[in-house]
This record gives C-alpha cells, sequence and structure tokens, in this order.
C-alpha cells in the first residue's frame, strides 16, 4: 500500500506539473512520514548520497566535450563526409542522417544534443529535397536514439555506476546493438526511398571522400580515442572524459576555428545546464530508492516476478514488457534510476550476465524515446523540424519494430553484447 500511495503521489504530481526530480523527492517524503519512525533527516541525506560517486565526474565533463565539438564545427564536418561516403544510397540524405548521428553517438552521447545538431540541418534539408516532414523528423529520430546506446553513453555510466559494473566494459556492450540499430534503420531507408521514390545523390570519388574524412578526422577520431584509451589501460573513464573535453577544445578553438573563446561562456553555461538536469535526477532518486530498500518493496516486486516463472527466459520477458509500459510513461533517465535497485535482484537471482541485463534495461528505456506518449526524441524532433507529433510517430513505426527486434535478439542471445567486452 505503501509503494502504491506513494507511487500515485509521484505521478499525480507530474500531472500537476512539477518538475520530475521534486516530484520523486516530495513523494518520497510522504511515503517516509506514512512508514513510521523514519526521520525526515534521511530525505536531504539520501539526495546527497545518490550523488556521492568519484565516478559520476564523467558525465559532466563528457556533455562539456559533447557540447564544444557540437559548437565546434563537427556537425556540419560529419554530415560532409556522411555525404561523401553513402549519399550515393537510395534515399541518400536519410543516409547520411543516420550516419552522422552514427559518429555523433560516440561524441556526445546524448540523444538530445545528437537530435538538436542534426535535425537543424538536416531535416529542413530533406523537406526540400521532397521528404514527407514526419519521416525526416522519424529518421534524425531514430539515428539520435544510437546515442545513448554507443560510448560514450550517459545512461550507462549512471547505470554502471548504480550497479557497479565496469563504465568501460558496459561501453563496449553497446557497440554491437549499436551497430544493429544502425543497419537495420538503414535498411529501413533504403526501403522507404524505394517505395517512395526519394533519389540517391551521384557517388562521391575517392578523391573526394579523401578530401572529406581529411577535414573531419579530428572529429572521427573521438570515439576510437576513447575505447582504445580505457581498455588499453593507459587511462581510466574519468580520465578519458577530462582529455577528451581538451581535445574537442583544440579541436574547436585551433584547427576548425568554429569556436571562438568568446562563446566558451555559452558553451560552459548550456554543458552545465545539462549536467545538472541529469545529476538532479539522479540526486532525487536517492529518498525514493532508499525508501524502497527500507520497507523492503523491492525485494517484494522482485520476488514476485521470480515467482511467475523459473525459466530466464520468461522472466526477461515479464521484464521486458514492463520496462516498455514504463518508457511509455517516464522519460528514460528517471525511470533507470528508479526502477534499477528493484530490477538488480532479479538479475542476481536469474544469474544473469549483469553485462546483458544491462543492456537490456537501457536499450528497452531507451526505446521509450520513440514512441508515445511521452517519446521524449518525438518532442524534440518535432519541434527542430516544426514538424506535428502524429506523422513522426507514424513514420517512427519501422524504425521502433526493429529496435524492439534488436531488443528480443540480445535478450535471447546474450553473445551479441558480451562478445566484445569478454574479447578485451
Amino acid at each position: 500500500m505503501l509503494i502504491i500511495i506513494s507511487t500515485l503521489v509521484f505521478f499525480g504530481l507530474l500531472v500537476a506539473g512539477l518538475d520530475v526530480g521534486f516530484a520523486m523527492i516530495l513523494a518520497a517524503m510522504i511515503g517516509m512520514l506514512m512508514h513510521g519512525g523514519i526521520d525526515l533527516v534521511m530525505a536531504p541525506l539520501t539526495v546527497v548520497s545518490g550523488v556521492d560517486s568519484a565516478a559520476l565526474i564523467t558525465v559532466p565533463l563528457f556533455v562539456l566535450a559533447g557540447e564544444i565539438m557540437n559548437r565546434g564545427g563537427v556537425t556540419r564536418r560529419l554530415i560532409e563526409w556522411s555525404t561523401a561516403m553513402v549519399g550515393h544510397l537510395r534515399g541518400s540524405l536519410s543516409q547520411v542522417a543516420l550516419m552522422t548521428n552514427l559518429i555523433m553517438a560516440g561524441i556526445s552521447g546524448s540523444a538530445v544534443a545528437d537530435a538538436t545538431a542534426t535535425g537543424g540541418i538536416l531535416i529542413p534539408a530533406m523537406k526540400k529535397e521532397g521528404y514527407k516532414p514526419g519521416y525526416a523528423a522519424a529518421v534524425i529520430a531514430a539515428g539520435a536514439m544510437l546515442g545513448p546506446i554507443l560510448p560514450p553513453s550517459i545512461p550507462l555510466i549512471i547505470y554502471a555506476i548504480m550497479a557497479n559494473l565496469s563504465i568501460g566494459k558496459l561501453f563496449l556492450a553497446g557497440v554491437v546493438p549499436g551497430l544493429l540499430l544502425f543497419f537495420g534503420y538503414m535498411a529501413i531507408c533504403a526501403w522507404v526511398a524505394r517505395r517512395e521514390g526519394y533519389a540517391a545523390k551521384e557517388a562521391a570519388t575517392w578523391r573526394e571522400r579523401a578530401v572529406a574524412t581529411r577535414g573531419s578526422i579530428w572529429a572521427l577520431l573521438v570515439p576510437v580515442l576513447i575505447i582504445l584509451g580505457i581498455r588499453s589501460g593507459f587511462i581510466t573513464e574519468t580520465e578519458a572524459a577530462g582529455v577528451i573535453c581538451v581535445y574537442a577544445l583544440i579541436v574547436g578553438l585551433a584547427i576548425y576555428r568554429d569556436l571562438k573563446i568568446r562563446s566558451l561562456g555559452e558553451v560552459f553555461l548550456a554543458a552545465g545546464k545539462t549536467s545538472a538536469v541529469i545529476l538532479f535526477l539522479l540526486a532525487a532518486a536517492g529518498p525514493f530508492s532508499w525508501l524502497l530498500n527500507e520497507s523492503h518493496i523491492a525485494t517484494r516486486i522482485s520476488q514476485g516476478i521470480l515467482s511467475l516463472s523459473s525459466d530466464p527466459l520468461v522472466i526477461l520477458l515479464i521484464v521486458n514488457l514492463m520496462l516498455f509500459v514504463v518508457g511509455m510513461i517516464l522519460e528514460p533517465l528517471p525511470a533507470l534510476v528508479m526502477f534499477v535497485p528493484t530490477l538488480l535482484p532479479i538479475q542476481a537471482q536469474l544469474g544473469l550476465d549483469p553485462i546483458q541485463f544491462a543492456m537490456i534495461v537501457v536499450l528497452n528505456l531507451m526505446i521509450g524515446m520513440l514512441h508515445p506518449p511521452i517519446g521524449l526524441l518525438l518532442f524534440v524532433t518535432g519541434a527542430v523540424g516544426r514538424v506535428p507529433l502524429w506523422p513522426i510517430a507514424v513514420q517512427l513505426l519501422p524504425f521502433l519494430g526493429w529496435s524492439l527486434l534488436v531488443l528480443v535478439l540480445i535478450s535471447v542471445f546474450p553473445g551479441i553484447v558480451t562478445w566484445l567486452p569478454n574479447s578485451f
């Protein structure tokens, strides 16, 4: 009864228009009062403990690096490089959008940042060439979802800290699922282009591709530097985030020169706002998670799910269905910090690989950004491209279907996720 009332209070506050973080804190405090014998001083203490981890410094650093690269001329150069590489494929601009988002995913780790950066340029360009506005926005939304799956993913960092897993291993675990999503999305774009008659551009010459690569090489190296630096043991995840920030500043100020010193204040402010939102959500989940543990509700929920079947695949199906419903109601990060403490005992009881389970949870919640009613990427691409939400949702259906199929594949075949981390 306690968790039901706290949850109803939480959703009631959301409907009333209160911020997600404050709604979680107030709902947890009401739950503490109802529980009895709990001093309300635990609320601020658990808020602080929610972000009391040195590893969390990677979040604002990677956010800052992505912001610097986005403002430093990287997006335009990556679009030029992608056009040279895949512009000759059927549905060229949609393929360019996906390729650009694939590389951007390895820089910012944020779906919203990638959708804003690429959508502002490519949605108007696609509409100008006769692409349906809803489809143009849907392609950007699908491509932007690669950001939280591929390294340096912010949700993977948060999950790793909450579950005490290696950030580097989770980064590697996202590579194969991310590439599966990417190639599936490209196939969908080719199929839609054939059906709708979207033309392809003339193939670039090898010389033109070499020129585009030379102009974009500094941006293309970022994902490589992150992965190789961490996995070689030369630098830690936190050090890698700091190094990439310095690298991004050098590239933006001295090499591309699109970033001006006078605009650094705006860059740091924007990165600070984004980081504050992420860290505040994590801190706000502290009292709620503590209440779940103190009242043993998380244990009861996990035991209830485990009692339904002894087959790990059946349990995974139940967990996936639960998370899919959660993704329809909550944004990914609040859902992540609220439900991971409940799900970890299930993973431990079934003996599932923690890396595989992490990817299942994160991918499922990220898929929530592609479908209504919350569908964060629907709202972002709709606002950036000035497109109504319903046409975007309809055009996203094939991409959503493929995303769910990849989720099923990594649930049934753990090697898809674990092969790369284990290879290192």
